[in-house]
């Protein structure tokens, strides 16, 4: 009887962290829309975007069969000359491999593609911080270590 529980409390902690994983949320925003979304960042729950919620760019979804979000973006465009504009969104793709997902969109001939950052933790893009998915990783054998 304790067994069966024990394994069905792990059962569900795995499935919590495994959905948990591909449900990000991201700044979604932009600096010619809002003036909070430049290089001078102002977080804003408005702002934020559960990634879960959205299909990458129509121009990516040929690449990429998967239509979770794996990470936060932060593209920095030049589309008017000397007035750089911040982008930020959600990130489909490999995050290890940047160069297809952080393509610049084939719509907009005449933007340049200054930078683009990737990061994986929830709201993530608003700063330069990285951090992977490593502590549930560590919940999930700490949790599994107290049940044996």
């Amino acid at each position: 009887m304790v067994s069966s529980v024990k394994l069905f409390l792990g059962l569900t902690v795995l499935a919590t962290l495994a959905c948990s994983g591909y449900a990000i949320k991201c700044y979604q925003c932009d600096s010619l829309t809002s003036a909070k979304c430049g290089t001078k960042f102002e977080a804003d729950d408005g702002l934020l975007l559960d990634c879960s919620r959205i299909a990458p760019p129509r121009y990516l979804q040929n690449f990429f069969p998967v239509r979770n979000a794996t990470g936060c973006m932060r593209k920095v465009i030049d589309t008017v000359p000397d007035h750089p504009q911040v982008v930020r969104s959600c990130y489909f793709g490999d995050v290890s491999k940047t160069e297809t997902g952080c393509q610049a969109d084939p719509t907009l001939p005449f933007s340049k593609q200054l930078s683009c950052e990737v990061c994986t933790k929830d709201e993530c893009n608003g700063s330069a911080s990285l951090a992977p998915i490593a502590g549930a990783i560590l919940l999930f054998f700490g949790l599994a270590h107290i049940l044996a």
